[in-house]
């Protein structure tokens, strides 16, 4: 696979992901914050792969950051080796006053990376209490390494 065909692949997947995540939730939805969060790399494992993260919730509106523990896991092609990545998503909610704990829980959707040297990807996530939250991708997520992987991520969120 050519490097242009694997950024083409990524691009469409990210922007397939986007749409799900807007799709995937009827009711008018608030922007509530910013997730960020930081990994420190990962194998694939040809069909998966799970990785830890450390991140932090800032809300648009009053109230103060909150520490969360994650652990994202993928299921579909993941073929590489990936260092350090950050990840930042807008956090959709039917408020913009979310209580404490609040993303606690999984969250489920589509996600696409690939990198030669560095590289990006997305991933758009719903989940939450009742499914109410979206997290949608702000940007491309940022990583270094030799990867491609496209298929279905799960993002497990805990407040610390």
């Amino acid at each position: 696979m050519t490097f242009k065909t694997t950024c083409a692949a990524a691009v469409l997947a990210a922007v397939a992901a986007a749409s799900a995540a807007s799709i995937a939730s009827a009711a008018p939805k608030l922007v509530a914050g910013t997730l960020t969060c930081y990994g420190q790399g990962s194998v694939g494992a040809i069909i998966g792969s799970k990785q830890a993260l450390n991140c932090s919730f800032n809300p648009a509106g009053p109230g103060r950051n909150a520490r969360y523990s994650a652990r994202i896991s993928r299921v579909g092609v993941d073929i590489g080796v990936t260092g350090q990545s950050t990840m930042i998503w807008t956090v959709l909610a039917s408020t913009d006053r979310l209580p404490r704990g609040a993303l606690n829980g999984n969250f489920a959707g589509v996600s696409a990376d690939a990198s030669i040297v560095i590289g990006g990807g997305g991933n758009a996530l719903v989940g939450g209490s009742n499914r109410s939250i979206v997290l949608q991708p702000v940007s491309l997520k940022g990583q270094t390494g030799l990867n491609l992987a496209i298929g279905v991520a799960e993002l497990s969120l805990r407040q610390r």
